[in-house]
């Protein structure tokens, strides 16, 4: 869960649904904030949390760059994780109603719809904005399908949170990183609290129609998970170059950039990268290593794709199963 809320695209809300585990999590994380929690709750929280931060902490970056490089593998990959869970979804709906059917479309529109938002516009890093950014973000924790690290690239802060983060940066700049992951968390804790206590109540009140929904965010989910599709501006995609050409842009000699980060750019190609992006900000450079189009993918490709969603999809169905049989046991 820790690693796919760092993955745009990919909420690590919907893996833990599909895995079968979402109606605990919420239900412990509504307990714990209104101090009713038992023993159990702390338990399976702690482990929970501390598994994802250790998991963003020590392999984050190479998660994102797996995704950055091979995109469609990761993506067929995830687009299995993310359907295994539909089985468990829908035996919570058996013989569905016209409006459990009309919410579980609605799921689907509003994922399908999120897909389609710009990344354009960027906001400020302020401590205010970052807290509400952290209370937006972190809800992909609560709400399946929709991704923390896709909200950040909208609004321009993808760069400015996710490179604070593992020991790396933490070591070389504690006190910069503090200044923008201490508000960031406190929002994130705020968002997971409040999102917590209202799914727990749409979970008690209505379960059948709560659970419609949330089948639907996780088929819409895969939506934007299309596999073939490859980077528009291949040269941001490395961290190095990309960092490199933020340099380039704000003045930096070509010979720094390539000593700085063992590259071997001509004064040529120097030029015109920075050419290609001057008046680009950092995040705005960000956004625009992240911006992907279709492509038509070879044979091996298309077999390969449906073997890694297959792979997936029997990942998590077969751990969701799991989970109800130990449910049903205790």
């Amino acid at each position: 869960m820790g690693l796919a809320n760092l993955v745009p695209g990919v909420s690590g809300g919907t893996l833990i649904l599909a895995v079968g585990l979402y109606d605990r999590f919420v239900g412990s994380i509504a307990r714990v904030t209104r101090l009713k929690h038992a023993r159990d709750d702390l338990k399976f929280l702690g482990l929970l949390g501390l598994s994802a931060v250790l998991s963003i902490l020590l392999v984050s970056r190479y998660v994102v760059d797996f995704v950055q490089e091979d995109t469609w593998v990761a993506y067929s990959l995830f687009v299995g994780l993310s359907l295994g869970g539909v089985p468990a979804l829908w035996r919570e709906i058996p013989q569905p109603k016209v409006k459990e059917v009309v919410a579980s479309l609605a799921g689907v529109g509003l994922l399908v719809a999120l897909s389609f938002f710009s990344g354009e516009s960027g906001l400020g890093a302020d401590a205010w904005v970052l807290v509400i950014i952290g209370a937006v973000a972190t809800s992909s924790m609560v709400l399946p399908g929709i991704s923390g690290s896709y909200i950040l690239i909208l609004c321009g802060l993808y760069t400015t949170v996710v490179s604070r983060m593992g020991f790396d940066a933490l070591i070389e700049d504690f006190g910069g990183s503090l200044e923008v992951l201490l508000p960031f968390g406190v929002g994130a804790v705020l968002g997971v609290a409040i999102v917590s206590n209202a799914m727990r109540s749409a979970l008690e009140r209505g379960p059948r129609i709560t659970h419609a929904v949330l089948l639907g965010l996780l088929v819409g989910s895969v939506y934007g998970l299309w596999p073939f599709q490859a980077s528009e501006h291949p040269f941001l995609v490395d961290d190095d170059q990309r960092a490199a050409v933020v340099e380039l842009v704000n003045g930096e000699s070509v010979t720094v950039v390539n000593e700085r980060y063992d590259l071997h750019l001509t004064a040529e190609v120097a030029e015109n990268l920075k050419q290609d992006h001057v008046g680009q900000t950092v995040d705005g450079i960000e956004r625009m290593s992240r911006q992907y189009s279709y492509f038509s993918p070879t044979t091996t490709q298309i077999v390969s794709a449906i073997g890694l969603v297959l792979l997936g999809f029997l990942f998590t169905s077969r751990l969701s199963r799991r989970e109800e049989a130990d449910g049903a046991q205790a």
